[in-house]
């Protein structure tokens, strides 16, 4: 059997690549990938050389057996996302659980690196001893019970963002803190372009922040802590 590595890469600056990363993507005997195009980009830049498997949210059943047939052969693949720690708001986590159900005797190995998540707990200055993930919010439904459960929470909040949807969020959020009389309570820290030129940090209320993006065109991905209520 083969060895199943999920491979951290950079969120943005490709200088933050680890070491044990590039030598597992360098060994590895093909690489798993949500865009061959994107993770070409990090390959060139460190020469390395490897079949890319195109793995992603609308990869078919029959994929997934082509993938566990790979590794029932002895094949050592790897998996990345488009940027970041696979399994995180993003579909390896199916490939995971299939390959655990289906094959429990892969070794899966977790190959640490960068992460959005970490990044921006890292510099938000509020308590993340214990927080709540929730990923990205739903595009329609369901996103008014999402802000409520965020609003509600007794620990931090982090979630991911779109630039096309940043400032409504932001609002919808500030919305229902208002409706709970928890508006105040709050701050928020919100990155942009993590690791990368353009990296931008605005910290406030929701609502604040929601203004200084309405006086610029919000550009790439945010995430976003929201401290827990003070009250």
């Amino acid at each position: 059997m083969g060895t199943l590595y999920i491979v951290a890469t950079p969120i943005g600056n490709l200088e933050d690549i680890t070491l044990r990363a590039l030598r597992v993507l360098k060994e590895a005997d093909a690489i798993l990938c949500e865009d061959t195009r994107v993770t070409n980009v990090l390959l060139k830049r460190h020469a390395i050389h490897k079949p890319l498997i195109s793995y992603h949210q609308h990869s078919t059943l029959q994929r997934v057996q082509e993938i566990l047939q790979y590794l029932r052969e002895g094949k050592n693949l790897a998996l990345v996302s488009d940027a970041g720690t696979p399994g995180i708001s993003d579909p390896g986590n199916k490939l995971i659980e299939e390959v655990s159900k289906e094959l429990p005797e892969v070794k899966i190995v977790p190959i640490l690196g960068p992460c959005a998540l970490t990044a921006i707990a890292s510099v938000a200055g509020f308590s993340m001893d214990a927080f709540l993930f929730l990923g990205f919010p739903p595009t329609k439904k369901g996103r008014k019970t999402f802000f409520e459960k965020v609003a509600a929470s007794e620990y931090s909040v982090v979630f991911y963002e779109s630039p096309y949807r940043i400032i409504k969020s932001l609002e919808e959020l500030n919305g229902i803190l208002q409706d709970s009389a928890a508006a105040e309570k709050h701050s928020i820290v919100a990155g942009r372009e993590l690791t990368k030129k353009f990296e931008t940090i605005y910290r406030g209320t929701a609502a604040e922040v929601a203004k200084q993006l309405k006086r610029e065109v919000p550009k790439g991905e945010f995430v976003i802590v929201v401290e827990r209520g003070r009250g």
